[in-house]
């Protein structure tokens, strides 16, 4: 089966064919950086990701696109109550997304923009959008006409028009044809940021950036466009009608990942249960969050919980667990380029994370198997094939960036100074000294070192917290 997507706008899961052979563009709505990301931003990032390689893995070159709002509603709003320029709070917390996409080991975008360094493109699709007869200029501002887009509008989300609620975007609503118009451009308003333009001083609107950045860098019409399921409404449905009432044909398919609860409510400041990923470090490895935010199935709810939490640990070290006994035993080889057909059968099935892990720990079983009976050939197989599927996922606890923390510069000076501890462990074992073995034991656990018994003999990694 080839790939299949689930397509928002038609509500199916569609066969994926790009625009043009071979290749794809995808745009995903990046950051909004008012705010350090909390884990549900992060399990975004990683979704889109694991989406990323997949496509690669399947042969496809991916210019992929993930913006930057850097100027915003909110960022202004929390700029002005901290005290700070809107610019670098907006950095400052810009710097945070991408260190956490970093540590959960996200691939960076073929391009990054950022909203502020477009308003050139913005002001010529305004101007587009105006010429054709979908825009209008009031009280210094310049508005999408819904009703101009009435057969269209509503598609994406698929609502009536007559349903919607009030865009609610602007102080000057009064000034509107219809309440559900929505701004392209604000007029300039004290202490906010304003460029110029035909239609006098402002800044644009959330919808407009978008538009703009995606076009800017895959074209009029590209493949794929992902984003929160949050976002379908207003934010994606804007995108969509500007740009198509525009004339450009835009996104293909539509991409919604499921949002993130905690312990089954709502992350929110007011009630103070939101989740950074520092928080989940003091709990996890970075790998160990990452395979968590992509263990479920990218549409579903997600809800954190810490016994979720560990029962990923738990999952990705049996894996981690089997690599490193493997690697010691046959050598740590290349990962296998063809992958089993029920892992492939389910990334292809709309992403199918979950069948696709349910694959790779019956593999994993498989190798422990064989690893216990001895037979270097099938244990050689195994670690190919479970290396092969973790590195899709960008889980491969010997690729970068994890083989980096599985130690440190070091591990050289720690691995002979324990050799030389479980040297003493055995002669103290060959002279019957079982006491004087296991205090050797004891003192090594004390020290976060955990040591193994196996048929080859004694191996030892660092304590897991």
């Amino acid at each position: 089966m080839s790939l299949h997507l689930y397509d928002t706008g038609t509500r199916t899961v569609r066969p994926f064919k790009p625009l043009h052979e071979g290749r794809v563009g995808m745009y995903v709505c990046g950051a909004t950086p008012q705010a350090e990301p909390h884990i549900g931003h992060l399990r975004s990032g990683v979704i889109y990701d694991v989406l990323l390689r997949w496509l690669r893995h399947s042969g496809y070159e991916v210019t992929f696109v993930r913006n930057v709002t850097d100027v915003d509603d909110k960022i202004i709003a929390a700029a002005a109550e901290r005290g700070v320029p809107w610019f670098a709070l907006a950095e400052a917390n810009q710097r945070i997304f991408t260190r956490g996409y970093e540590l959960l080991g996200c691939l960076p975008p073929t391009v990054e923009p950022r909203a502020t360094g477009h308003v050139p493109e913005m002001i010529v699709l305004i101007r587009r959008l105006l010429e054709a007869g979908h825009a209008y200029t009031a009280a210094g501002d310049v508005y999408f006409d819904v009703n101009s887009w009435a057969e269209h509008y509503g598609e994406l989300s698929h609502q009536r028009l007559e349903h919607m609620r009030p865009a609610g975007d602007t102080p000057n609503e009064d000034a509107k044809r219809d309440p559900r118009d929505f701004a392209l451009w604000k007029g300039a308003k004290p202490g906010e940021p304003s460029w110029e333009t035909p239609w006098g001083e402002g800044r644009p609107g959330w919808h407009l950036e978008c538009s703009v950045m995606s076009t800017k860098y895959l074209g009029p019409t590209f493949d794929i466009h992902g984003g929160g399921v949050d976002l379908i409404f207003p934010h994606h449905e804007n995108e969509r009608a500007q740009s198509q009432a525009a004339g450009d044909g835009f996104a293909r398919y539509w991409l919604h990942n499921g949002l993130l609860t905690v312990d089954g409510v709502k992350m929110s400041k007011s009630i103070g249960n939101v989740v950074l990923l520092t928080d989940l470090l003091e709990k996890a490895r970075p790998v160990e969050v990452r395979y968590y935010l992509a263990s479920a199935h990218y549409r579903s709810l997600m809800d954190y919980t810490d016994g979720s939490l560990a029962e990923a640990v738990t999952a990705y070290q049996r894996i981690e667990g089997f690599v490193t006994r493997a690697a010691e035993l046959v050598g740590a080889g290349e990962p296998a380029a063809e992958l089993p057909e029920a892992f492939t059968a389910a990334m292809n099935d709309d992403l199918g994370v979950p069948q696709a892990l349910a694959v790779l720990h019956e593999t994993v079983r498989d190798g422990n198997s064989a690893l216990a009976s001895g037979d270097r050939a099938e244990v050689a197989r195994r670690l190919a094939s479970v290396r092969g599927m973790m590195g899709v996922l960008g889980l491969d606890p010997l690729a970068e960036p994890w083989a980096d923390d599985r130690g440190s510069d070091l591990r050289p000076v720690v691995d002979a100074l324990v050799k030389v501890a479980l040297e003493q462990r055995q002669a103290a074992r060959a002279r019957k000294d079982y006491a004087a073995a296991d205090e050797i034991r004891d003192s090594l656990a004390a020290a976060g070192i955990v040591v193994e018994d196996t048929p080859h003999g004694p191996r030892w990694e660092l304590k897991r917290d």
